[in-house]
């Protein structure tokens, strides 16, 4: 389970489901002024080129990007950054971009910025499979740009272990029950930290949400555009607020969808999550005692939730056996089924992979489901997204937190919930040995001068919870903040329902803004 917010929902999950199918089978603002404040490297010209299949770190396996619908092919490109924003002129590193350029390019409005989250997710790699469902309409009057953030994918990748010790690492019992378990979870984080100071030091003291942010301005004048036009899932909300304050007057129309609580600090983002997952599972439990004898869960929801603890606690002590020789522990479990709670369209692989767990004791599906939450392809290979969340996590907050504040925590965690309490909980020590400090710890997003930017919240959102939307809103400030709520299962609303779709595609194409308030039910 991601450590902060990671956006899966319909912008991830034809990836997603492919590995799935194939299984079951901050400082002050800047205020900028849309100008070039990039020094020389505002002049560089992008070099775009047909693009290749994914690399590993950006998640292979899917081949090549797919053209388009209506046929028009993926182009990418390197940018290059500065290494440290406080010494622009000194060393650089490359940053890994697409585009898909607009298919309409008379009326073309400019590019279309896209992150979705994680934070560690690969653009280059999302992008061309999200739009291939969810984008043609925009894709009509935007160039389609979307790009591997710093430490991410081809842009440096951090990567902290090897596959044999990422296999090692997810094997290890993620809610220690004793002193040795304790011992054990820790020396994960340990070794994984070593492994990125040993061989990503020069650049994990860089890969904050800041200096993403101020790579966002630089890209945005070398695309040639005199606004930034963006829309952020997850993760990518915190990235867009962050863009939006250090520079509210380059914000050209924005979305923000699946919102960081910017109020937030790591204990309480991973308290919210505990209460965001069990919302969501409970939704889930709710919707196959409905399928009657058929739900593996049964008929009674409250009976549902004990099933699953039951399974979690029985995995503890005895994995069950997989077709590719590994064990499904608890905690790969864990990993799937809060995998399968991102999107609706997942609740059946869960049904399937509970299913197969009590009916012929293996273990497949839900390894499946973990899989894809942890970027492990069916090679073996896993992408940087784990390794990437946690530097980029533990380079943006200072808090470090020890096994008695865990432990201290642990009954509020169990309160907010009982399956993924504890899991979420012990999740706070990602940042114990990490050998860089983080930054100041809060997040300003107050964003005077923008445009307005729309901020979509789902009320059944598991990763990032309702309630964040609405701080958000009022985080960016009167007029720039527009709040839509859409009432639904998953991590992010558009393209889930008519409703929250074309509110926010009459925005980003007319230039319609939505009333704030805005409620959608479908």
């Amino acid at each position: 389970m991601r450590r902060r917010n990671r956006s899966i929902g319909r912008a991830g999950a034809a990836a997603a489901t492919a590995l799935l199918v194939a299984a079951a089978a901050t400082a002050c603002g800047d205020d900028g002024d849309g100008g070039k404040a990039g020094g020389p490297l505002a002049e560089q010209k992008l070099s775009w080129k047909s693009c290749p299949a994914p690399s590993t770190l950006q998640g292979a396996g899917t081949g090549k990007p797919a053209p388009m619908p209506d046929g028009t092919a993926w182009e990418c490109s390197t940018m290059q950054v500065p290494l440290d924003w406080s010494k622009p002129d000194g060393e650089r590193m490359d940053l890994a971009l697409i585009r898909a350029k607009a298919r309409d390019q008379d009326k073309r409005l400019g590019s279309l910025v896209f992150n979705f989250g994680g934070p560690g997710g690969s653009g280059v790699s999302t992008l061309p499979l999200a739009a291939q469902e969810d984008y043609e309409k925009l894709h009509g009057r935007y160039d389609l740009v979307s790009f591997d953030p710093r430490g991410v994918g081809d842009s440096e990748g951090v990567r902290c272990l090897d596959d044999k010790a990422m296999d090692a690492a997810y094997a290890v019992d993620g809610t220690p029950d004793d002193a040795a378990e304790e011992k054990q979870s820790l020396e994960v984080t340990r070794r994984s930290a070593e492994g990125c100071d040993k061989d990503f030091g020069k650049v994990i003291p860089h890969v904050d949400t800041e200096s993403a942010a101020r790579d966002m301005d630089l890209m945005r004048q070398v695309l040639g555009d005199r606004k930034l036009n963006y829309f952020g899932i997850s993760y990518g909300t915190e990235l867009g607020a962050v863009y939006a304050h250090l520079f509210p007057r380059n914000v050209g129309r924005a979305v923000f969808d699946a919102v960081v609580d910017p109020t937030h600090d790591p204990e309480q983002s991973s308290l919210g999550q505990a209460k965001g997952f069990q919302l969501a599972l409970d939704n889930f439990l709710r919707n196959c005692a409905a399928d009657g004898a058929t739900c593996p869960t049964g008929t009674d929801p409250k009976q549902g939730s004990k099933k699953i603890s039951d399974l979690l606690k029985q995995l503890d002590s005895k994995p069950l056996p997989t077709k590719d020789g590994r064990r499904l522990t608890q905690t790969h479990a864990l990993n799937g089924i809060a995998q399968s709670l991102y999107s609706q369209d997942f609740w059946s692989y869960l049904k399937q992979g509970l299913s197969e767990a009590q009916q012929l004791g293996t273990g497949n599906l839900l390894m499946a489901l973990s899989d894809s939450m942890t970027g492990r392809d069916q090679q073996g290979h896993y992408s940087n997204i784990q390794s990437a969340n946690t530097a980029i996590a533990c380079a943006d907050a200072r808090q470090r937190y020890t096994t008695d504040d865990i432990k201290a925590k642990l009954p509020e965690f169990r309160k907010a919930s009982p399956v993924f309490g504890d899991f979420l909980a012990w999740g706070l020590q990602q940042c114990t040995d990490w050998p860089v400090g983080g930054g100041s710890g809060g997040l300003d997003v107050s964003a005077k001068g923008s445009a307005p930017i729309v901020v979509v919240g789902n009320t059944g959102d598991p990763a990032t919870p309702y309630e964040g939307a609405r701080r958000m809103a009022q985080g960016l400030g009167r007029g720039v903040g527009i709040e839509v709520t859409n009432k639904g299962e998953g991590h992010g609303a558009y393209g889930n329902g008519t409703c929250v779709t074309d509110a926010v595609d009459a925005y980003l194409l007319d230039g319609k803004v939505p009333r704030s308030g805005t409620v959608c039910t479908r």
